[in-house]
């Protein structure tokens, strides 16, 4: 019997161990590639080079190409396991971090996902208004609270059903607790998917239009509410606004005032008034004033419902509506954009993303969790249970801090609580448990934490058996395991024998510069001072100045300051391709045009009616470079040569066979 749960065995660490061990054996015969005791099948072979050349034509030679760089790598992996670098605590700390990410959407009911994901994307095509009535009821009450809370909300249902008014019951005294009562009679406006908890979600959009709900639950308590209307989705809108404020309680004559303001200044737009010049001087919203009255993207739900209804009211962008009220003051909105409900394909991502966040992905959870329970006769002692349930009745403060569960009979320890595939747990196994998880709500009674931390409890060990089994039953889980196994251990051992030695191997690196320097040479270069003159005049001072040997630099710092930026200058040895009167003056010296006259100055006219003067000082002829002009190639250089030997120590003595006729099928 196997103690699952030992917080000092670290039991789920172990799974790291399990990632490697529990890859299955191929058959001899279904190998393509033997790298010493290691064999790798076709199947394996061939996702990871189509993994590698999606979009590659499947020929021989590519094949035969990718084949040696796979053995390459695989000799490398090797090298790495053979010092032990894969037994290194921070390799394998990395490795299971990867893992728990890689792991996830293999531990939830996918099919029920996908499920979830066009159900969200089909109610976002709609919009429902509905009115609810919540009795308040905490997640975590005791059941006499929670009977309580449903009769209570029972009881204002049947008043309804039997034909009260449903505002008035909402107002009653003991009516709703939704605080917003008091303003709404309970109304809630339109919404559509994810504005509200998925559990009142279902009951909207499964709800026909003029019924009332069934009683249901959310985090907040019992809720039952009316459906009052469905209609298509409007969309977003992107708009901007012009107000004028008025304070609620405001009299006669400050209305008035008001609203003659709000049509003088829609009389000024239609007059031909710039939207973006009035919203700035006379909205009195100060936060979209300065941006021309302009608001973020909204949708249904997020402005008052006043404000919703002009502005999805407005057909064209550009268009501007008439002055209307909110509990805000006057508006004059105009319709800067407007985006339709987004197709699937395009809102996919974000809803998986949102259906992962939201309550309903504890559907997907819990749906694969019974599945495992199935799929490994899973089965609970609840006789077991009961004994437990006895023993932790005697210690009244059994749940609470510095008390824990231990006064629990040998016998009753002993029994088996739980079975999941070949494995089982016992009682002392789940008291083990108790000990370490911090129970939130011990107020509710020792047998309901019991039947609570159990649930949590088996939920965790079944996820758990099924992680260390997911390479089994999973071939591409398996193999992207295996990816990033390798992947980390190449990193480390190629940095170690290559990449870092390149650069602090000081002596071997001028050894290979020595040894190659004629690889890496200078072209053809001209030393040049490029001068770019504005005028005649700057270019008659820039040709004294050359012909007389001055510092170039001192003369063009002294002539800018007395005449503005009338020179330019800037110089170098430059290559073809450096400088673009560089490339001019190499040209005219290999056509033999810049003659003998020394100083040699190139003349070539520049933009507008700048002339441009090259003082060519040399045209070198190619020559090496030294280590430190030559750095970044040689330590580049030099890295391919470290890694070339060290393949070739790694391949001596290896055996390496290639079943080349399996091989070639991929090709076929």
């Amino acid at each position: 019997m196997k103690n699952w749960l030992n917080p000092k065995a670290g039991w789920a660490c172990m799974l790291l161990v399990t990632v490697l061990a529990t890859a299955p054996v191929h058959a001899q015969n279904d190998a393509v590639l033997t790298v010493g005791t290691e064999t790798v099948s076709i199947s394996d072979f061939e996702h990871i080079f189509l993994k590698n050349n999606r979009d590659s034509v499947i020929t021989q030679e590519a094949l035969d190409e990718y084949m040696e760089l796979f053995i390459n790598f695989k000799l490398k992996v090797q090298a790495a396991e053979a010092l032990g670098m894969d037994t290194v605590e921070t390799f394998q700390k990395e490795l299971a971090g990867y893992r728990t990410q890689l792991a996830r959407p293999y531990l939830t009911n996918n099919e029920l996902l996908d499920e979830l994901v066009r159900q969200a994307w089909e109610r976002k095509q709609e919009e429902v208004r509905a009115r609810h009535i919540l009795v308040s009821c905490s997640a975590q009450a005791n059941p006499a609270d929670t009977l309580r809370a449903w009769k209570r909300a029972d009881a204002m249902r049947k008043r309804v059903e039997n034909g009260e008014d449903f505002e008035a019951v909402a107002k009653s005294k003991a009516g709703s607790d939704d605080p917003s009562v008091r303003d709404n009679g309970g109304d809630l406006g339109w919404f559509s998917a994810f504005q509200m908890v998925y559990p009142f979600e279902e009951a909207a959009f499964n709800t026909p239009v003029g019924e009332l709900s069934s009683i249901v639950r959310t985090r907040y308590g019992y809720h039952f509410l009316e459906v009052t209307g469905r209609r298509e989705a409007r969309g977003e809108i992107r708009a901007a606004h012009i107000m004028i404020r008025v304070k609620e309680g405001a009299d006669d004559a400050t209305l008035k005032a008001s609203e003659e303001r709000i049509n003088q200044i829609h009389g000024l737009l239609a007059d031909g008034g710039r939207w973006e010049e009035l919203a700035m001087k006379m909205s009195q919203d100060a936060s979209t004033a300065s941006k021309g009255g302009e608001l973020p993207w909204f949708g249904t739900g997020k402005m008052v419902e006043e404000f919703e209804n002009a502005a999805f009211g407005l057909t064209e962008d550009g268009q501007i509506s008439m002055p209307f009220r909110t509990a805000y003051g006057w508006h004059i909105v105009k319709r800067l954009e407007y985006r339709a409900p987004a197709s699937f394909e395009a809102s996919k991502r974000e809803l998986q993303k949102k259906v992962s966040r939201d309550s309903r992905s504890e559907l997907t959870r819990a749906s694969f969790l019974e599945n495992l329970k199935t799929e490994y006769n899973y089965s609970a002692n609840a006789a077991a249970l009961k004994f437990l349930k006895r023993a932790a009745a005697k210690q009244d403060s059994v749940f609470f801090p510095g008390h824990p569960l231990v006064d629990v009979p040998s016998r009753t320890a002993e029994a088996t609580v739980l079975s999941i595939g070949d494995e089982s747990a016992t009682v002392a196994d789940f008291v083990d448990y108790l000990k370490i998880v911090k129970i939130r709500n011990a107020e509710i009674g020792s047998d309901a934490i019991i039947n609570e931390q159990f649930a949590a409890w088996s939920d965790k060990l079944l996820l758990d058996y099924e992680d260390a089994r997911l390479e089994q039953k999973h071939d591409d889980f398996r193999l992207l395991m295996e990816e990033y196994h390798d992947g980390i251990l190449l990193f480390e051992l190629t940095d170690q024998m290559v990449w870092s030695k390149a650069v602090k191997d000081t002596t071997g690196l001028e050894a290979y510069h020595a040894a190659h320097v004629a690889d890496f040479m200078w072209g053809t270069r001209a030393d040049v001072d490029v001068f770019t003159c504005a005028d005649a005049a700057a270019e008659k001072a820039v040709r004294k100045a050359v012909k007389k040997g001055k510092d170039l630099q001192a003369f063009q710092r002294d002539y800018n300051a007395e005449n503005g930026n009338a020179i330019t200058l800037s110089s170098g040895r430059f290559s073809e391709g450096d400088n673009t009167w560089g490339d001019k003056v190499l040209a005219d010296a290999a056509a033999g045009n810049l003659g003998d006259k020394k100083p040699v100055i190139a003349t070539y006219a520049g933009g507008g009616n700048e002339t441009v003067l090259v003082h060519v000082k040399e045209i070198r002829q190619p020559e090496p470079k030294t280590l430190a002009e030559a750095r970044g190639q040689v330590i580049a250089a030099y890295q391919d040569h470290l890694e070339q030997q060290w393949i070739k120590e790694l391949r001596f003595g290896t055996t390496i066979e290639v079943n080349r006729d399996l091989l070639q099928t991929l090709a076929d």
